[in-house]
């Protein structure tokens, strides 16, 4: 899929990624979805699917901090407080920690509230908003929606269906 160039092309690009993964998070059997038997995002971790999702969901939570601080205009301290781009591995293991002890049905729920929500706002929002200038360093605000939702929605389709590959359970 093409990058998305404005508001309805971003609300595809999730909705259409989003779709997909579900599918493949659907299809995982509940007693393995806490085995952490799939590559990890710290070089030589190892993470469960919930891990996985509750990544997701960490992202989706700090998008919608970002533009809730967006809308009542405060800075934003990219990509979290205490975090810098450079330490991402970091965040994905705060993440993990989280939603720990949620369940993946429980995870998915969430995610697919967080995910609605910044769905909703992208819909409250022109093409200006989201394209039309820079909102953190070159990056406009759709392209950094983007980056944080649509694309880790297809990377993580990517991973679960490697992982299902190499659990046997491929379709």
């Amino acid at each position: 899929m093409a990058v998305p160039q404005n508001k309805q092309e971003l609300i595809s690009a999730i909705n259409l990624n989003f779709e997909k993964l579900l599918k493949e998070l659907n299809s995982i059997p509940a007693d393995l979805a806490e085995e952490k038997t799939m590559d990890g995002h710290v070089k030589g971790m190892q993470m469960s699917v919930c891990n996985l999702v509750a990544y997701l969901l960490g992202w989706n939570q700090l998008v919608l901090k970002w533009l809730e601080k967006d809308a009542a205009r405060q800075a934003i301290d990219f990509p979290e407080s205490g975090f810098k781009w450079n330490e991402l591995g970091k965040l994905a293991q705060k993440f993990y920690c989280d939603y720990e002890g949620l369940d993946l049905h429980s995870l998915l729920e969430k995610l697919m509230e967080a995910k609605q929500k910044i769905v909703q706002i992208i819909e409250n929002k022109d093409n200006h908003e989201l394209y039309g200038r820079a909102w953190h360093a070159q990056w406009s605000m759709g392209r950094m929606i983007q980056f944080n939702t649509s694309s880790p929605y297809s990377n993580a389709r990517a991973r679960l269906r490697k992982w299902l590959k190499l659990q046997s359970l491929a379709q």
